[in-house]
């Protein structure tokens, strides 16, 4: 037996704003609205979601967990020009000026990266 990724949970200050923000960078809708926690998803009900749930207090360090993006139907570069225009921002990590991939963050603060191959880089290898 083995488990699966059911749920993947933000915490935010504004749950409306980072769940439309994710909802956008991913293409999915609200699934659910509930004692304040928005869960998002792709249609058809396919796992994982996301949870973004309110708590009172700012994002203040790095995350020790982040999602990796790949862009599909453009570039990355497209990709991360798409991402900023949503209100996502560059975040530095530490990570080397030529790294293969891009990190920003969300309109909280939480990181994230879009990785240089995209899907279909990927599908033709």
């Amino acid at each position: 037996m083995t488990s699966r990724i059911a749920t993947i949970v933000i915490d935010a200050l504004e749950p409306r704003r980072v769940a439309g923000f994710w909802a956008a960078v991913l293409g999915w809708t609200v699934l659910e609205e509930a004692d304040g926690i928005i869960t998002i998803g792709p249609a058809g009900s396919a796992w994982p979601t996301i949870d973004v749930v309110p708590v009172p207090e700012r994002k203040t360090l790095k995350n020790r967990l982040h999602l990796d993006l790949r862009a599909d139907g453009s570039t990355a570069a497209e990709e991360v020009d798409r991402l900023l225009a949503l209100g996502a921002t560059h975040a530095d990590v530490g990570q080397e000026p030529d790294s293969t991939w891009v990190v920003l963050a969300d309109p909280e603060g939480n990181e994230f990266c879009v990785l240089s191959r995209t899907v279909q880089d990927l599908r033709t290898a």
